[in-house]
This record gives structure tokens, C-alpha cells and sequence, in this order.
């Protein structure tokens, strides 16, 4: 029993750290990878001199080689994406936020004071005014910049894990058929649904202090899912392996999910607890691809 919990408490530091330290891994890609297309090429400067080939087998080659450095050049660089989305969604969708409840709102609010002239008479006002103005900027603005935003950050959540995982691992492995695909992806929304509602049923239970603990515990392992996921899907594991693989080892993804979980809930707006976390979020991709954990048999 006592090597069994101290084995819990080492993967959970485990996750933890591979969580924090993997975050260098985004800059560790792009450089390793031009680091070796630098050294094969001193490779082939360096290699001795082959027989003479025709001019034809060299237009051949040199064509090779242009579509190789063509192709290369057109795959995204991690960091690039990283920014990205870091530029999307904290000075775009953040700052608008931001600048509108601390700069725009109070400017308003002054200038609707020097008209009235009337302190009560103000207030009154005011408080229909701030009403408004704030429902018009939800509508128009907020709500149809997060639901673009949300298609945005799928598709360059993609393409970031699809690109760390080609630069560090190789070519993606797919599942089989397309169909097998789709509701693979399918049935492991609802899977995640499912857990989410479960841990938000549990709030609602009398008991402080242990519900919120229970909760924080299940939005690790979701938050962990996440970032996990797009790693297994490149390794072609069906949804089965990995829920048997989440099973066996849910005190080291516990333990990953735990960073992520405390840098979005510092906010009670659950628009700013979004924004970070899909600021943050590719980071904790790059974690979980660089991640090397091995399953503990219990």
C-alpha cells in the first residue's frame, strides 16, 4: 500500500514536470531541426567526390533538392504558430476586453457626468447607458469574435501539434479508414462531455472544500486529454487504447493537467479564463508531444 501511493505521488510530480519543462520543447524544435538541415547539408558539401554523373541525372537531382528545401520552407515553424495564437487571442480577443471595461467604459462614464451635471441624475442614466452599451459590445463584438475564434484555435491547434510531432517523431500514423476516424473523434467528445458534466454535478455538492478538490482533479485529467490527444491521434491510438492508457496512469496526467488548471482559474469571467487558456494551451501540446512518460504497471 505505502509503495503504491508513494508511486502516485512520483508520477504526479512526474506529470508536473514534464508539463513546465516541455514548455521548452517549442523552441527546442525549430532549432534542432535547423541544426540538422545545417549538418546534412555540410554533409553533402563534405561527402567525397561521386562519379560523374550526366547532365540529365543531375537535373534530376537538383530538382529533388528544390522540391525538398520547397517543402520544408512551407511547413510551419512551432514557434510561428505559438505566436500566433498568442497574438489572436491575448491582443485581440483579451485586449479588446480589457480595453473596453477599463478605458473605454470609464470615458463614457465621464463624459456622460460633465453633460448631466447631476450626480443622481447620472447614476440613473448611467446605469441604463452602461447596460447598453455593454450588451451591444457583447453581441456585435464578443460573441462572434469567440466563436471565430474557437474555429481559429482548433485548426492552428492542429497544425501546431501536427508540426511538432512531424519535426520531433515523423509522419503522422492515421487510423485505417476515415469512418473509423470520425467516430473515433465522435465518440471521444462525448466521452470528455460527459466527464465535464460530471465534474461540474459535483460542485454542486454540499461538501466545500472536498467537491471544489474533486473538480480541480477532473478538469486535470480533461485538461490533459487535451493536450494529449492530438499526440495519440498522430500515433494512430484508437479511442479505447487511450482511455486504458488515461486509466492506468491518471496520477501522472493529474499531475500535467495541474499547471494549466491554476493559470486559468485565477479569473471568475469565464471569457478571460478562455482566453488564457488558448494562449496557453499550445504550450502544453508541445509538453505533451515532447512528453517520454512510460506506462507504470501497478
Amino acid at each position: 500500500m505505502g509503495d503504491v501511493v508513494k508511486q502516485t505521488f512520483r508520477q504526479f510530480a512526474y506529470g508536473f514536470k514534464d508539463a513546465i519543462l516541455g514548455i521548452y520543447g517549442a523552441y527546442e524544435i525549430d532549432t534542432n531541426l535547423c541544426t540538422e538541415e545545417a549538418i546534412q547539408k555540410q554533409k553533402s558539401l563534405d561527402s567525397p567526390t561521386k562519379p560523374r554523373k550526366s547532365e540529365l541525372a543531375r537535373r534530376r537531382e537538383n530538382k529533388k533538392a528544390k522540391t525538398k528545401e520547397q517543402t520544408t520552407e512551407s511547413q510551419p515553424k512551432v514557434r510561428h504558430r505559438i505566436l500566433m495564437c498568442c497574438a489572436w487571442n491575448g491582443g485581440v480577443f483579451c485586449m479588446s476586453i480589457f480595453l473596453f471595461n477599463g478605458a473605454i467604459l470609464p470615458c463614457l462614464k465621464y463624459l456622460t457626468y460633465i453633460i448631466s451635471g447631476d450626480r443622481v441624475a447620472h447614476s440613473v442614466v448611467w446605469s441604463y447607458i452602461r447596460i447598453s452599451i455593454t450588451w451591444i459590445f457583447n453581441t456585435l463584438w464578443i460573441l462572434p469574435l469567440f466563436i471565430l475564434s474557437k474555429i481559429v484555435n482548433s485548426l492552428w491547434f492542429q497544425d501546431i501539434a501536427d508540426a511538432a510531432y512531424r519535426k520531433s517523431k515523423g509522419r503522422p500514423l492515421l487510423l485505417p479508414s476515415l469512418s473509423q476516424m470520425v467516430a473515433d473523434i465522435l465518440f471521444s467528445i462525448v466521452l470528455q462531455s460527459l466527464f465535464l458534466i460530471q465534474g461540474m454535478l459535483i460542485t454542486l455538492l454540499p461538501l466545500p472544500g472536498l467537491s471544489d478538490l474533486i473538480f480541480t482533479l477532473h478538469m486535470c485529467l480533461l485538461y490533459s486529454v487535451y493536450a494529449f490527444e492530438y499526440k495519440w491521434l498522430n500515433m494512430g491510438w484508437g479511442v479505447h487504447r487511450r482511455l486504458h492508457y488515461i486509466e492506468n496512469n491518471w496520477s501522472y496526467f493529474t499531475g500535467f493537467g495541474l499547471p494549466l488548471v491554476l493559470m486559468t482559474s485565477f479569473t471568475s469571467s469565464y471569457l478571460i479564463s478562455g482566453c488564457v487558456f488558448s494562449i496557453l494551451f499550445p504550450l502544453f501540446i508541445i509538453s505533451a508531444n515532447e512528453s517520454e512518460h512510460r506506462q507504470y504497471a501497478w
